[in-house]
């Protein structure tokens, strides 16, 4: 195995693994040690230097490798481009009164019943990380690409599930209600609810993305691979 992809596959290693480590055995010593603003700092930097270091590895690998399949067909892209416009209106919505973020009105967020991306699932956030994961599988199926996708999919499936437990125990019967009225796994029905704003913010979030794309890896995503 080239050395390169023993470094991308160490720092993706230290990206996830740091990731639940603070966020969940070491959270409540660290805390309680330093308080909570100066852990969100730690976990900041942490988490910054982790994936800027797992992307310098990305890109140590180089672009090339062994596919498993040829992604740059258009029926593959447009299938692509359509789950990533999902997962942005995801990304979008998952701000919106979401009581799974440190906000002091978590219990009052999950009293108020389900609204918008939460009709699809509770995690919204986790799995628009897990459908970027998905999509650039599919376009991409190379040593590198697997490695980290695999490993940003993890972070966010598991990480997901480890937050179901986190907020059991945080939050108890206010997050016990939450999880009886929604989904972890994503409920494509739910869509139809998520509102103009998820709608609307999702698709500035698409469409800068992938314009963004063109500059950053010299290839054309979305609609501008079409335009």
């Amino acid at each position: 195995m080239p050395s390169s992809i023993i470094a991308l596959a160490a720092a993706s290693m230290a990206f996830v693994g740091t990731h639940f480590a603070l966020s969940h055995p070491l959270r409540r010593p660290l805390v309680s040690l330093v308080g909570e603003n100066l852990f969100r700092l730690i976990y900041s930097l942490v988490a910054l230097a982790t994936f800027v270091w797992m992307v310098q590895a990305f890109r140590a690998v180089g672009p090339g490798g062994p596919a498993l399949w040829d992604g740059k067909g258009d029926a593959l892209w447009i299938a692509a481009s359509v789950i990533m416009l999902l997962a942005s209106v995801l990304l979008a919505g998952s701000f919106v009164r979401n009581p799974a973020l440190p906000d002091p009105r978590a219990a009052k967020h999950a009293a108020a019943g389900v609204h918008g991306v939460f009709h699809v699932t509770r995690h919204p956030m986790m799995w628009s990380f897990a459908l970027w994961a998905t999509v650039h599988v599919m376009l991409s199926p190379t040593p590198r690409q697997l490695v980290l996708a695999g490993a940003i999919a993890l972070l966010a499936l598991l990480g997901a599930h480890m937050q179901d437990r986190k907020k059991e125990a945080l939050m108890g019967e206010a997050w016990a209600g939450w999880e009886a009225q929604t989904s972890y796994w994503p409920r494509l029905g739910g869509l139809k609810h998520a509102g103009a704003a998820a709608w609307l913010g999702g698709a500035a979030i698409w469409l800068a993305a992938t314009y963004g794309h063109i500059h950053a890896n010299g290839w054309d995503a979305g609609i501008w691979r079409w335009v």
